[in-house]
Protein backbone atom coordinates (compact mmCIF):
# COMPACT_ATOMS: atom_id res chain seq x y z
CA UNK A 1 0.00 0.00 0.00
CA UNK A 2 0.88 3.17 -0.56
CA UNK A 3 2.15 5.84 2.41
CA UNK A 4 1.27 9.37 2.34
CA UNK A 5 2.40 11.56 4.54
CA UNK A 6 0.09 14.54 6.26
CA UNK A 7 -0.54 16.97 3.63
CA UNK A 8 0.66 15.26 0.61
CA UNK A 9 -1.43 16.29 -2.47
CA UNK A 10 -1.87 14.92 -6.17
CA UNK A 11 -4.42 15.01 -8.64
CA UNK A 12 -6.56 11.79 -8.95
CA UNK A 13 -10.10 10.71 -10.37
CA UNK A 14 -13.44 10.30 -8.47
CA UNK A 15 -14.40 6.64 -9.13
CA UNK A 16 -17.78 6.73 -7.00
CA UNK A 17 -20.40 9.53 -5.11
CA UNK A 18 -22.72 7.82 -2.07
CA UNK A 19 -24.59 9.95 0.20
CA UNK A 20 -21.99 10.62 2.27
CA UNK A 21 -18.95 9.95 0.98
CA UNK A 22 -16.89 10.47 -2.73
CA UNK A 23 -14.31 7.91 -3.11
CA UNK A 24 -11.08 8.08 -5.24
CA UNK A 25 -8.81 6.68 -6.63
CA UNK A 26 -5.31 5.52 -4.91
CA UNK A 27 -3.80 3.67 -7.89
CA UNK A 28 -3.25 1.03 -5.35
CA UNK A 29 -5.97 -1.35 -5.56
CA UNK A 30 -7.38 0.73 -2.97
CA UNK A 31 -9.73 4.10 -2.67
CA UNK A 32 -9.33 7.01 -0.06
CA UNK A 33 -12.37 9.00 1.00
CA UNK A 34 -13.36 12.47 1.60
CA UNK A 35 -16.72 13.75 3.34
CA UNK A 36 -19.06 14.54 0.44
CA UNK A 37 -19.76 18.00 2.54
CA UNK A 38 -17.17 19.39 0.56
CA UNK A 39 -18.82 19.23 -3.03
CA UNK A 40 -21.80 20.26 -1.43
CA UNK A 41 -23.46 23.79 -2.47
CA UNK A 42 -25.26 25.75 -0.24
CA UNK A 43 -28.44 24.19 -2.21
CA UNK A 44 -27.12 21.00 -1.70
CA UNK A 45 -25.92 20.04 -5.09
CA UNK A 46 -22.64 17.84 -5.44
CA UNK A 47 -20.40 19.34 -7.81
CA UNK A 48 -18.43 16.36 -8.65
CA UNK A 49 -19.37 12.88 -10.11
CA UNK A 50 -17.53 9.38 -11.20
CA UNK A 51 -14.95 10.52 -13.10
CA UNK A 52 -13.69 13.57 -12.59
CA UNK A 53 -10.38 14.45 -11.78
CA UNK A 54 -9.61 16.38 -8.56
CA UNK A 55 -6.41 17.73 -6.70
CA UNK A 56 -6.83 16.09 -3.03
CA UNK A 57 -4.78 16.24 0.13
CA UNK A 58 -4.32 13.55 2.70
CA UNK A 59 -5.03 14.20 6.40
CA UNK A 60 -4.67 11.01 8.39
CA UNK A 61 -5.55 7.13 8.50
CA UNK A 62 -8.76 7.03 10.84
CA UNK A 63 -10.00 3.35 11.46
CA UNK A 64 -7.94 2.22 8.32
CA UNK A 65 -9.59 4.80 5.80
CA UNK A 66 -7.31 6.45 4.15
CA UNK A 67 -8.87 10.14 4.70
CA UNK A 68 -8.60 13.16 1.98
CA UNK A 69 -9.94 16.69 1.40
CA UNK A 70 -9.81 19.14 -0.96
CA UNK A 71 -9.05 21.56 1.95
CA UNK A 72 -6.89 21.71 4.78
CA UNK A 73 -9.07 22.97 7.80
CA UNK A 74 -11.11 22.58 10.87
CA UNK A 75 -10.46 21.28 14.51
CA UNK A 76 -8.08 18.84 12.60
CA UNK A 77 -5.67 20.92 11.27
CA UNK A 78 -2.83 21.01 13.40
CA UNK A 79 0.95 23.74 13.27
CA UNK A 80 1.92 21.16 10.89
CA UNK A 81 -0.46 21.18 8.60
CA UNK A 82 -1.11 24.78 7.81
CA UNK A 83 2.24 25.10 7.71
CA UNK A 84 2.61 23.00 4.85
CA UNK A 85 -0.59 24.55 3.30
CA UNK A 86 1.54 27.48 3.28
CA UNK A 87 4.26 26.33 1.73
CA UNK A 88 2.09 23.74 -1.16
CA UNK A 89 -0.03 26.68 -1.75
CA UNK A 90 -3.04 24.36 -0.57
CA UNK A 91 -6.27 25.99 0.40
CA UNK A 92 -7.50 26.34 4.53
CA UNK A 93 -11.14 26.19 5.82
CA UNK A 94 -10.96 29.32 7.96
CA UNK A 95 -14.33 30.83 10.19
CA UNK A 96 -14.42 34.62 9.99
CA UNK A 97 -14.26 35.39 13.62
CA UNK A 98 -15.03 38.73 13.47
CA UNK A 99 -14.57 42.48 11.07
CA UNK A 100 -11.41 44.11 12.47
CA UNK A 101 -9.61 47.09 11.60
CA UNK A 102 -8.31 46.85 8.12
CA UNK A 103 -10.18 43.54 6.89
CA UNK A 104 -11.11 40.05 8.97
CA UNK A 105 -9.79 38.05 11.79
CA UNK A 106 -10.02 34.50 10.76
CA UNK A 107 -9.57 31.10 12.62
CA UNK A 108 -7.78 28.14 10.78
CA UNK A 109 -7.31 25.72 12.67
CA UNK A 110 -6.17 26.37 16.21
CA UNK A 111 -4.71 29.66 14.71
CA UNK A 112 -5.58 32.78 14.19
CA UNK A 113 -5.00 34.45 10.23
CA UNK A 114 -5.40 38.29 9.04
CA UNK A 115 -7.80 38.61 5.57
CA UNK A 116 -7.65 42.36 4.36
CA UNK A 117 -10.97 43.88 2.86
CA UNK A 118 -9.11 43.47 -0.23
CA UNK A 119 -8.54 40.02 -0.17
CA UNK A 120 -12.36 38.98 0.84
CA UNK A 121 -14.35 38.09 -1.99
CA UNK A 122 -14.30 38.04 -6.12
CA UNK A 123 -16.31 39.57 -8.16
CA UNK A 124 -19.49 39.39 -6.15
CA UNK A 125 -17.82 41.29 -3.45
CA UNK A 126 -20.64 41.59 -0.59
CA UNK A 127 -20.92 44.43 2.64
CA UNK A 128 -18.17 43.09 5.56
CA UNK A 129 -21.36 41.93 7.82
CA UNK A 130 -22.12 39.64 4.96
CA UNK A 131 -19.02 37.51 5.67
CA UNK A 132 -19.19 37.60 9.54
CA UNK A 133 -20.02 34.30 10.63
CA UNK A 134 -19.06 31.82 7.59
CA UNK A 135 -16.52 29.25 7.24
CA UNK A 136 -14.98 29.89 3.85
CA UNK A 137 -11.73 28.89 1.67
CA UNK A 138 -8.51 30.72 1.77
CA UNK A 139 -5.20 30.77 0.62
CA UNK A 140 -2.42 31.58 3.05
CA UNK A 141 0.10 34.06 1.22
CA UNK A 142 2.62 34.59 4.28
CA UNK A 143 3.40 32.84 7.73
CA UNK A 144 5.82 34.23 10.18
CA UNK A 145 6.86 33.98 13.68
CA UNK A 146 5.72 29.88 14.01
CA UNK A 147 2.41 31.19 12.64
CA UNK A 148 1.75 34.24 15.02
CA UNK A 149 1.66 36.03 11.95
CA UNK A 150 -0.62 34.48 9.17
CA UNK A 151 -2.35 36.55 6.40
CA UNK A 152 -5.01 34.87 4.30
CA UNK A 153 -6.68 35.53 1.33
CA UNK A 154 -10.52 34.60 0.49
CA UNK A 155 -10.18 36.14 -3.37
CA UNK A 156 -7.32 34.37 -4.67
CA UNK A 157 -9.41 30.78 -3.92
CA UNK A 158 -12.19 32.93 -6.24
CA UNK A 159 -9.59 33.63 -9.03
CA UNK A 160 -8.15 30.14 -9.16
CA UNK A 161 -12.00 28.67 -9.09
CA UNK A 162 -12.70 31.31 -12.01
CA UNK A 163 -9.79 30.64 -13.99
CA UNK A 164 -10.53 26.60 -13.96
CA UNK A 165 -14.10 27.20 -15.12
CA UNK A 166 -12.80 29.52 -17.59
CA UNK A 167 -10.64 27.14 -18.87
CA UNK A 168 -13.18 24.27 -18.82
CA UNK A 169 -15.52 27.04 -20.67
CA UNK A 170 -12.87 27.19 -23.40
CA UNK A 171 -13.03 23.85 -24.39
CA UNK A 172 -16.60 23.77 -24.69
CA UNK A 173 -17.37 27.37 -26.15
CA UNK A 174 -14.98 27.18 -29.27
CA UNK A 175 -15.64 29.70 -32.48
CA UNK A 176 -17.83 27.73 -34.88
CA UNK A 177 -19.42 25.30 -31.93
CA UNK A 178 -23.30 25.61 -31.61
CA UNK A 179 -24.67 26.49 -27.88
CA UNK A 180 -27.72 27.20 -26.08
CA UNK A 181 -27.60 30.62 -24.45
CA UNK A 182 -30.41 32.61 -22.55
CA UNK A 183 -31.26 36.17 -23.19
CA UNK A 184 -29.75 38.24 -20.09
CA UNK A 185 -30.46 41.59 -21.38
CA UNK A 186 -31.06 44.13 -24.21
CA UNK A 187 -28.79 46.76 -25.08
CA UNK A 188 -28.69 49.43 -27.54
CA UNK A 189 -25.71 47.62 -29.38
CA UNK A 190 -27.82 43.88 -29.11
CA UNK A 191 -27.96 41.63 -26.30
CA UNK A 192 -25.90 39.89 -23.70
CA UNK A 193 -26.48 36.00 -23.40
CA UNK A 194 -25.88 33.35 -20.50
CA UNK A 195 -23.83 30.46 -21.51
CA UNK A 196 -23.38 27.71 -18.49
CA UNK A 197 -22.98 31.24 -16.63
CA UNK A 198 -20.64 33.18 -19.06
CA UNK A 199 -21.24 36.21 -20.65
CA UNK A 200 -21.52 36.66 -24.20
CA UNK A 201 -22.42 39.21 -26.85
CA UNK A 202 -25.24 38.94 -29.37
CA UNK A 203 -24.17 42.38 -31.79
CA UNK A 204 -27.18 43.46 -32.89
CA UNK A 205 -25.65 42.61 -36.86
CA UNK A 206 -25.66 38.81 -35.85
CA UNK A 207 -29.66 38.94 -34.70
CA UNK A 208 -31.01 38.43 -38.41
CA UNK A 209 -30.62 39.13 -42.04
CA UNK A 210 -32.95 41.70 -42.21
CA UNK A 211 -32.12 45.03 -40.67
CA UNK A 212 -32.33 45.44 -36.79
CA UNK A 213 -32.47 48.36 -35.41
CA UNK A 214 -33.82 47.29 -32.03
CA UNK A 215 -32.61 43.79 -30.64
CA UNK A 216 -35.86 43.77 -28.67
CA UNK A 217 -37.94 43.08 -31.66
CA UNK A 218 -36.07 39.71 -31.88
CA UNK A 219 -35.44 38.47 -28.74
CA UNK A 220 -36.32 38.98 -25.18
CA UNK A 221 -34.85 38.42 -21.46
CA UNK A 222 -35.55 34.91 -20.29
CA UNK A 223 -35.65 33.80 -23.91
CA UNK A 224 -33.53 30.55 -24.50
CA UNK A 225 -31.70 30.59 -28.05
CA UNK A 226 -29.24 28.56 -29.93
CA UNK A 227 -26.66 30.23 -31.23
CA UNK A 228 -23.34 29.47 -33.04
CA UNK A 229 -19.94 31.02 -31.33
CA UNK A 230 -18.22 33.51 -34.09
CA UNK A 231 -15.64 35.13 -32.29
CA UNK A 232 -13.73 34.10 -29.01
CA UNK A 233 -10.76 35.66 -26.78
CA UNK A 234 -10.28 34.18 -23.58
CA UNK A 235 -7.50 36.24 -22.59
CA UNK A 236 -10.12 39.00 -22.37
CA UNK A 237 -12.88 37.31 -21.50
CA UNK A 238 -14.91 38.15 -24.66
CA UNK A 239 -17.18 35.67 -26.72
CA UNK A 240 -19.67 36.41 -29.41
CA UNK A 241 -22.23 34.58 -31.08
CA UNK A 242 -24.68 34.75 -33.85
CA UNK A 243 -28.21 33.80 -33.94
CA UNK A 244 -28.01 34.54 -37.78
CA UNK A 245 -25.61 31.88 -38.22
CA UNK A 246 -28.52 29.76 -37.61
CA UNK A 247 -30.59 30.56 -40.06
CA UNK A 248 -30.14 30.32 -43.67
CA UNK A 249 -28.63 32.79 -45.50
CA UNK A 250 -31.35 34.22 -48.09
CA UNK A 251 -28.62 35.53 -50.56
CA UNK A 252 -28.19 31.30 -51.60
CA UNK A 253 -30.80 31.41 -53.59
CA UNK A 254 -31.11 35.31 -54.65
CA UNK A 255 -29.85 34.78 -58.22
CA UNK A 256 -32.52 32.32 -58.67
CA UNK A 257 -35.17 34.73 -57.11
CA UNK A 258 -34.11 37.62 -58.61
CA UNK A 259 -32.74 36.46 -62.06
CA UNK A 260 -31.99 40.15 -63.99
CA UNK A 261 -34.97 41.85 -65.79
CA UNK A 262 -37.11 40.70 -62.50
CA UNK A 263 -38.95 44.06 -61.79
CA UNK A 264 -39.81 44.61 -57.86
CA UNK A 265 -41.74 47.30 -55.70
CA UNK A 266 -39.50 47.50 -52.59
CA UNK A 267 -38.21 49.75 -50.26
CA UNK A 268 -35.30 52.10 -49.38
CA UNK A 269 -33.42 50.49 -46.10
CA UNK A 270 -30.57 53.02 -46.97
CA UNK A 271 -29.75 56.34 -48.34
CA UNK A 272 -25.51 56.83 -49.06
CA UNK A 273 -24.07 59.36 -51.16
CA UNK A 274 -23.24 57.32 -53.79
CA UNK A 275 -26.70 55.79 -54.41
CA UNK A 276 -29.94 54.14 -52.38
CA UNK A 277 -30.30 51.01 -51.73
CA UNK A 278 -33.49 49.29 -51.70
CA UNK A 279 -35.35 46.27 -49.80
CA UNK A 280 -36.14 43.44 -52.22
CA UNK A 281 -36.78 40.76 -49.53
CA UNK A 282 -36.10 39.36 -46.35
CA UNK A 283 -31.80 39.92 -45.79
CA UNK A 284 -31.46 41.30 -49.93
CA UNK A 285 -30.56 44.75 -50.30
CA UNK A 286 -30.08 46.21 -53.71
CA UNK A 287 -28.16 49.19 -54.91
CA UNK A 288 -29.67 51.78 -57.32
CA UNK A 289 -26.18 53.67 -58.24
CA UNK A 290 -26.99 57.65 -58.12
CA UNK A 291 -25.64 57.96 -62.08
CA UNK A 292 -28.77 55.58 -62.74
CA UNK A 293 -31.86 58.74 -60.94
CA UNK A 294 -32.53 60.96 -63.95
CA UNK A 295 -32.05 64.56 -63.20
CA UNK A 296 -29.36 63.83 -60.31
CA UNK A 297 -25.81 63.88 -60.44
CA UNK A 298 -22.34 63.41 -58.52
CA UNK A 299 -22.99 65.85 -56.04
CA UNK A 300 -26.56 65.63 -55.70
CA UNK A 301 -27.63 65.20 -51.83
CA UNK A 302 -29.92 62.15 -51.87
CA UNK A 303 -30.66 62.58 -48.59
CA UNK A 304 -32.45 65.77 -49.59
CA UNK A 305 -34.29 63.69 -52.21
CA UNK A 306 -35.33 60.67 -50.35
CA UNK A 307 -36.45 58.83 -47.14
CA UNK A 308 -35.36 55.44 -45.92
CA UNK A 309 -38.96 53.29 -46.01
CA UNK A 310 -39.84 55.38 -49.11
CA UNK A 311 -41.26 52.81 -51.61
CA UNK A 312 -39.40 52.62 -55.18
CA UNK A 313 -39.62 50.27 -58.53
CA UNK A 314 -36.45 48.35 -59.76
CA UNK A 315 -35.14 46.56 -62.14
CA UNK A 316 -32.70 44.16 -61.21
CA UNK A 317 -29.54 44.35 -63.51
CA UNK A 318 -27.04 42.15 -62.12
CA UNK A 319 -26.83 39.77 -59.32
CA UNK A 320 -23.64 38.57 -57.59
CA UNK A 321 -24.60 36.24 -55.06
CA UNK A 322 -21.39 35.06 -53.29
CA UNK A 323 -20.61 38.60 -53.27
CA UNK A 324 -23.76 39.45 -51.94
CA UNK A 325 -24.20 42.39 -54.56
CA UNK A 326 -27.33 43.11 -56.39
CA UNK A 327 -27.67 46.10 -58.99
CA UNK A 328 -30.58 47.83 -59.86
CA UNK A 329 -32.12 50.41 -62.14
CA UNK A 330 -35.35 52.49 -61.41
CA UNK A 331 -38.25 51.22 -63.14
CA UNK A 332 -41.98 52.25 -63.31
CA UNK A 333 -43.98 50.64 -60.50
CA UNK A 334 -46.50 47.16 -60.76
CA UNK A 335 -48.89 49.58 -61.22
CA UNK A 336 -47.96 51.44 -63.75
CA UNK A 337 -47.88 48.57 -66.31
CA UNK A 338 -50.45 46.92 -65.12
CA UNK A 339 -52.61 50.27 -66.15
CA UNK A 340 -50.32 50.54 -69.39
CA UNK A 341 -50.98 46.89 -70.16
CA UNK A 342 -55.01 47.74 -70.02
CA UNK A 343 -54.79 50.40 -72.47
CA UNK A 344 -52.48 48.27 -74.88
CA UNK A 345 -55.35 45.48 -74.84
CA UNK A 346 -57.60 48.22 -75.36
CA UNK A 347 -55.62 48.75 -78.97
CA UNK A 348 -55.32 45.24 -79.72
CA UNK A 349 -58.97 45.39 -79.66
CA UNK A 350 -59.59 47.99 -82.57
CA UNK A 351 -58.21 45.57 -84.78
CA UNK A 352 -54.65 47.39 -85.17
CA UNK A 353 -56.19 51.01 -85.39
CA UNK A 354 -55.08 53.94 -83.70
CA UNK A 355 -56.09 53.81 -80.24
CA UNK A 356 -58.89 56.54 -79.72
CA UNK A 357 -60.10 56.94 -76.28
CA UNK A 358 -63.70 58.45 -77.53
CA UNK A 359 -64.09 55.39 -79.43
CA UNK A 360 -63.29 53.28 -76.53
CA UNK A 361 -66.31 55.10 -74.39
CA UNK A 362 -68.43 54.61 -76.85
CA UNK A 363 -68.06 50.69 -77.04
CA UNK A 364 -68.85 50.77 -73.01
Amino acid sequence: MVRFNIGDSFETSVVAVTDTTVFVDLSAKSEGVIDIAEFKDENGNVSVKEGDKIKVFFTGEVRGEMRFTTKIGGSAADDTMIENAFKGGIPVEGHVEAEIKGGFEVKVGGKRAFCPYSQMGFKDKKEPAFYVGKTLSFIITEYKNDGRDILVSNRKIGESEYANKLGKLATQITEGAVVTAVVESIEKFGAFVNIQGFRALLPISELSFDRVTDAGDVVEVGQEVNVKVIKTDWKNERVSVSLKAMLRDPWEEAAEKFPAGTKVDGKISKIMDFGLFVNLDKGIDGLVHISELEGLNANTNLRKVYKPGQEMSVVVEKVDAAAKRISLVPASSKEQDETAAKYMGSQDDDDGETYNPFAALLKK
